[in-house]
């Protein structure tokens, strides 16, 4: 298996195993993810929040992790990566209003590699406006946007992956094992047993 570069975009209130569940996984295997966040440094610290499903109208949001940055997002490039990884949360609404993610998100699209967005972090494609024709999965009140930006919405269990050439979405964080092995098989990486 080649080691994967992978950029993983996340920021202060991204759902908290949105965040570490596939940083963490996707080291393990041996691939090199850097983390960032806009206007943070390496070494920087973002706020997490935990989003849980108990039966409301909508999820629950209780304090998370502090989660420590491993590279700075203004030293970022994509050219310098193979697969982009983006967390959901309440940090998309943000970070989709600044056009150097947007910029960001548009070239791995243009490249045509790996995007693996799980949850409220689709927020960002439809902002960057790479949706179109494509069909993909978010947290079901994300639906509106990925279909008034020209994507179709596909609902799904909240534990299953939609896969769409080379985009991989999720509703949310209870898809991780199929959401991340979809990601892997995409990017390449095969685990033997």
């Amino acid at each position: 298996m080649a080691q994967k570069k992978i950029l993983l975009l996340t920021g202060d209130y991204a759902e908290d195993y949105e965040t570490m569940v596939p940083f963490q996984m996707l080291q393990m295997i041996g691939h090199d993810v850097h983390a960032v966040c806009p206007d943070k440094a390496a070494g920087d610290k973002i706020k997490t929040a935990i989003h849980d499903f108990e039966g409301d109208q909508t999820y629950s949001e209780k304090p998370g992790h502090g989660f420590v940055l491993n590279a700075t997002f203004n030293d970022v490039a994509g050219a310098d990566y193979d697969a982009l990884v983006i967390a959901g949360g309440r940090a998309p609404e943000y970070l989709r209003l600044n056009k150097n993610v947007l910029e960001l998100v548009r070239h791995f699209f243009l490249e045509d590699k790996p995007v693996a967005a799980v949850c409220h972090g689709i927020q960002i494609l439809t902002a960057a406006d790479v949706v179109r024709g494509k069909k993909l999965t978010a947290y079901p009140a994300v639906a509106p946007e990925v279909t008034a930006s020209g994507g179709t919405y596909v609902s799904v269990n909240v534990y299953e992956a939609v896969v769409d050439g080379k985009l991989v979405t999720a509703p949310a964080w209870p898809a991780h094992p199929q959401w991340i092995a979809a990601f892997l098989q995409v990017l390449g990486t095969s685990i033997t047993l």
